[in-house]
C-alpha cells in the first residue's frame, strides 16, 4: 500500500478545465472516496492517478515516487471499472489471471495467486465457470479479484456498484470495505452515490467543476459542510437564504422569508457581519412537525404531502415566501400525519441549523 500526494494537477479537454490545479493527500491504507455530480472531474482524477489521463500540469507521487508520466502498467495499480470489462470467452480463472499472464508470471504462481484472489472475494471453487453463468454480484466479485490479484500498490474503483440492484449494492459495500481493510489496501473510489460514500469511506472529497469543494470524514461533511453546494450534495437538506441580523452568545440570528431563525456557524475562520447574506442548511431529520407554534425557530406552513416508508415518515410543508416546500423526516413514526392542506409548524434546534456563506 502507498500514500498518494497530488500537487497542482491541471487537466484540460479543449476549453474545458476538468481538473483545476488540485492538491490532495491520501494516507496509506485509507479508503478514500471522490464524490460529486456528473462532469465534476472525479473520473478524470481517477484516470490521471491510473495513468490513462496525463495531466497538463502538476505531479502525482506514490509515496516518494513521481509517477506523473509513468504508463499505467508501470504504476502497479489495480482498477475496477463500472462495466467490469470481463472477457466473455474466458472462464473466471482466466479472467482473473489475465493481468498476471501479461506480466509473464509463472503458471505455478498464477494458480496460487488466482486461488488466493478467489478466496478473498469468497468465490472459491468457481474458477471454471463461464462469465455468462454468473450473477451480477458474482461478476462484480470477479472484476474485484482481477484487480486484486496483481497485488496493486493502490486499488482504483470507478463506480463499481452502479450496475447492481439496491440490495446487492448494500451487500457489496460491506464486502469491498472488508477486503480493503483486511488486506490494508489504499483504495480510491469514485461514486455519485452519497449513501455509498457515507457508509464506506474513511475520508472523502466532494468535487465541483474540477475543484475540491471540501475534504473530510463522512461525519464532517454531513454535519459541518462548508458550503451550500456540499450541504446539498452530501445527503438531503433544506437551503434557506437570509441575512444575518445579530449574534447572541453562540447563536446567530438570521432574517429569512419564513421568519427569524437561530443557528450556528461551523466553518472555522468564517465570521459574517450583520447584514451579510447567508444560507441556512437544515437537514430533514432535524425538523419536527407540530400543530402548535414552538418557542424558537418556528416555520409556519401548510402540509402538502405525507409519505410513509416504514422506518421514516416524510412530509412536505409549503411555507409563505418560499417556492420550494420544506422537507421533514420523522424517524420511527408512531403515527403518520395525513391532514393535507392543514396548517402546521416546523422547527429545529439552533445547533441543527447550519449557517453557510450566501450565494
Amino acid at each position: 500500500m502507498v500514500s498518494l500526494h497530488i500537487r497542482g494537477l491541471l487537466k484540460r479537454f479543449g476549453d474545458l478545465v476538468a481538473l483545476n490545479r488540485l492538491d490532495l493527500d491520501i494516507e496509506k491504507g485509507e479508503l478514500f472516496f471522490l464524490l460529486g455530480p456528473s462532469g465534476c472531474g472525479k473520473t478524470t482524477l481517477l484516470r490521471a492517478i491510473a495513468g490513462f489521463n496525463l495531466p497538463d500540469e502538476g505531479t502525482i507521487h506514490f509515496d516518494q515516487d513521481d509517477v506523473t508520466r509513468l504508463p499505467p502498467h508501470k504504476r502497479e495499480t489495480g482498477m475496477m471499472f463500472q462495466s467490469y470489462a470481463l472477457w466473455p470467452h474466458l472462464n473466471v480463472f482466466r479472467n482473473i489471471a489475465f493481468g498476471l499472464e501479461e506480466r509473464r508470471v509463472s503458471k505455478t504462481e498464477i494458480k496460487s495467486r488466482v486461488e488466493e484472489a478467489l478466496a478473498m472475494v469468497r468465490m472459491e471453487g468457481l474458477g471454471t465457470r463461464k462469465i455468462n453463468q454468473l450473477s451480477g454480484g458474482q461478476q462484480q466479485r470477479v472484476a474485484l479479484a482481477r484487480a486484486l490479484v496483481v497485488c496493486p500498490r493502490c486499488l482504483l474503483l470507478d463506480e463499481p456498484l452502479s450496475n447492481l440492484d439496491a440490495k446487492l449494492r448494500v451487500e457489496m459495500r460491506s464486502e469491498i470495505r472488508r477486503i480493503c481493510k483486511e488486506f490494508g489496501l489504499t483504495a480510491i473510489y469514485v461514486t455519485h452515490d452519497q449513501k455509498e460514500a457515507l457508509s464506506m469511506a474513511d475520508r472523502m472529497a466532494v468535487l465541483d467543476a474540477g475543484n475540491i469543494a471540501q475534504i473530510g470524514t463522512p461525519e464532517e461533511l454531513y454535519r459541518t459542510p462548508n458550503s451550500a453546494f456540499v450541504a446539498g450534495f452530501v445527503g438531503e437538506t433544506n437551503l434557506i437564504p437570509g441575512t444575518l441580523a445579530f449574534v447572541s452568545g453562540v447563536n446567530h440570528y438570521v432574517r429569512t422569508a419564513v421568519g427569524e431563525l437561530a443557528g450556528r456557524i461551523v466553518s472555522p475562520g468564517w465570521s459574517p457581519a450583520p447584514g451579510q447574506p447567508v444560507t441556512l442548511s437544515i437537514r430533514p431529520e432535524c425538523l419536527s412537525l407540530d400543530s402548535s407554534p414552538p418557542v424558537q425557530n418556528a416555520i409556519a406552513g401548510n402540509l402538502t404531502e405525507s409519505i410513509y416508508l416504514g422506518e421514516t415518515a416524510q412530509y412536505s410543508l409549503l411555507c409563505e415566501g418560499r417556492e420550494l416546500p420544506l422537507h421533514i423526516s420523522e424517524l420511527n413514526p408512531r403515527r403518520v400525519i395525513r391532514d393535507t392542506g392543514a396548517g402546521f409548524y416546523a422547527s429545529a434546534k439552533p445547533e441543527d441549523i447550519i449557517i453557510l456563506p450566501g450565494s
